[in-house]
């Protein structure tokens, strides 16, 4: 098994910030020659380890996925009731 260069590591590490953590494995497996099983848990204990180290170079924080999706199906839920109960109001 390789150990990465210098430069490897670092594209290896602009994936993880960028949120690509496919690519970062596949860089991580092409430069060390390890699986798929053994990539993934590396990168992902790189991952972790920056996010501890680095949050701030982070493209999306963690913690903050889905927020766009939750916010619109309050609106919708939120929608169907008023028209709800516009609907009992009129008749």
């Amino acid at each position: 098994m390789a150990e990465l260069t210098q430069q490897q590591w670092q594209d290896v590490e602009k994936e993880i910030f960028a949120g690509n953590k496919i690519a970062a494995i596949k860089l991580y497996r092409e430069g060390t020659g390890v699986g798929l099983a053994e990539a993934k848990q590396a990168v992902e204990k790189m991952e972790s380890d920056l996010r501890k180290a680095r949050p701030e170079q982070f493209r999306n924080p963690e913690g903050k996925k889905g927020c766009g999706a939750t916010a619109l199906v309050l609106a919708a839920a939120i929608g169907t009731a008023m028209i709800w109960m516009i609907a009992k109001v009129t008749d």
